[in-house]
């Protein structure tokens, strides 16, 4: 699935990593950074969206589900959104990044391929 965020990468300037994670961690595909970092990056995030349900949970109007999570730190942007059934996408973007274009284009990205960036349920380990 890597071909897939390589056009994320590549259309917006700035971008570091890109990592496709399913909600248990588990990293899927990765572009830009080597199988640990992405590693790392996908444990972090299996937190993070868990956390992100939590409060999305105190809006009784909504569905509980987390749909995009932007944290700016020095020296650049963490993204995490929504994909397919139990996925996620995250990237990480230096300061500079168009934060608008990044939005777009990581929605474009889950609009146009959603079904693709799903991550099937396991059961004892194994996937059903």
């Amino acid at each position: 699935m890597d071909w897939m965020l390589r056009d994320l990468a590549s259309s917006v300037p700035q971008t570091r990593h890109v990592v496709l994670l399913s909600s248990d961690g588990l990293c899927m595909a990765q572009v830009g950074t080597d199988k640990d970092t992405a590693d790392r990056l996908a444990a972090a995030c299996a937190g993070l969206q868990s956390l992100s349900g939590a409060i999305a949970a105190e809006f009784p109007e909504g569905d509980g589900r987390m749909r995009l999570v932007v944290i700016e730190v020095d020296g650049g942007f963490f993204y995490l959104m929504a994909a397919g059934t139990s996925s996620y996408l995250a990237v990480l973007a230096e300061d500079s990044v168009d934060a608008g274009l990044m939005g777009q284009c990581m929605r474009d990205l889950v609009a146009r391929l959603g079904e693709h960036l799903s991550s099937p349920p396991r059961v004892d380990g194994r996937v059903t």
